[in-house]
């Protein structure tokens, strides 16, 4: 195999068609389905699922994970011999809504100063991302799983402390004594991923969970639990910015509640191990460095690094 070849299926299976495929590395469609056919030809596997959009097949997820690692490579020891100065190279890299509305916001600061490296993000739940980097369509993720991905390393973050929060007119209307009614008050979820609020509930005892609000979006929801949509798990970070000139009410935290398996979430940052991890390698360091969330004290994060 070729790395005209593996350029062709990343493109593909980044750009989502054959034609798009062809305008990202400037050339025709056909060249681009005769270097697929020759990459299927050599693995004896069919690599690319032909549907709209276009998509890996399990032997192809496999590919393209190598694939990026060794266009990687190739970029980076052009650079080494000085042979570099062509475009930036694309930096994949999966990350959970919150971080990237609180401690990743000074990583994009500072990755307006990669002149080597477009930053290339994929937002999903934390108990999710990791599965977008065994697919190949990430060189890194933010995750809650310490555990790394074949032929990945794992590298500690820190953790976002999530606090349970409602408007305070919301949680005097629901207040039982020194606690809440849990079964009636209304409660938000980011999305069907989204099982912090479940899992407070069920270390609660609540057997079952009101039909929750949905809002996903990061600011979207502390506002909605500012409002009195529901009531909701928020990093405690956001909470800082909660009250503001525009939005005067802060919304108030919600005693009885520390779950330790859930207050805390960990990050993990996970990519390429070793030699072919170089330049993309450098810039994924990057964002394992001074801006990520500090240590907690019950549980810590992690990056995922491919090996």
């Amino acid at each position: 195999m070729h790395l005209d070849q593996l350029r062709a299926l990343l493109a593909v299976v980044d750009h989502g068609t054959f034609d798009a495929a062809a305008g990202a590395l400037h050339i025709t469609p056909s060249a681009v389905s005769q270097r697929i056919k020759g990459l299927e030809r050599a693995t004896g596997r069919v690599l690319v699922e032909r549907a709209t959009p276009c998509r890996a097949t399990a032997p192809g997820e496999t590919l393209v994970r190598a694939a990026r690692q060794m266009v990687a490579l190739e970029e980076d020891v052009l650079q080494a011999l000085g042979e570099g100065g062509g475009p930036a190279a694309d930096l994949p890299v999966a990350v959970n809504a919150d971080s990237l509305a609180t401690w990743f916001v000074p990583v994009l600061d500072a990755a307006a100063a990669w002149e080597d490296t477009r930053l290339q993000l994929a937002v999903e739940d934390e108990d999710y991302s990791a599965d977008h980097l065994r697919r190949g369509g990430v060189v890194g993720a933010v995750t809650a799983d310490p555990v790394p991905v074949a032929g990945c390393r794992t590298h500690p973050l820190g953790a976002i402390r999530y606090l349970p929060v409602a408007a305070p007119w919301l949680a005097e209307r629901h207040r039982r004594g020194r606690g809440y009614d849990w079964e009636a008050m209304p409660v938000l979820t980011f999305d069907a991923k989204d099982g912090l609020q479940e899992g407070v509930l069920r270390d609660l005892g609540v057997e079952r969970m009101p039909r929750p609000s949905q809002v996903p979006s990061s600011e979207g929801f502390v506002a909605a639990a500012r409002a009195g949509l529901g009531w909701a798990m928020v990093p405690e970070a956001q909470l800082g910015a909660a009250a503001t000139a525009r939005a005067p009410r802060r919304p108030a935290v919600l005693a009885g509640v520390d779950p330790p398996d859930l207050a805390d979430r960990a990050a993990h940052l996970g990519g390429p191990r070793g030699g072919a991890w170089v330049a993309p390698g450098a810039a994924l360091r990057r964002l394992s460095g001074p801006r990520a969330p500090r240590p907690s004290r019950r549980r810590r994060s992690a990056a995922r690094r491919a090996p």
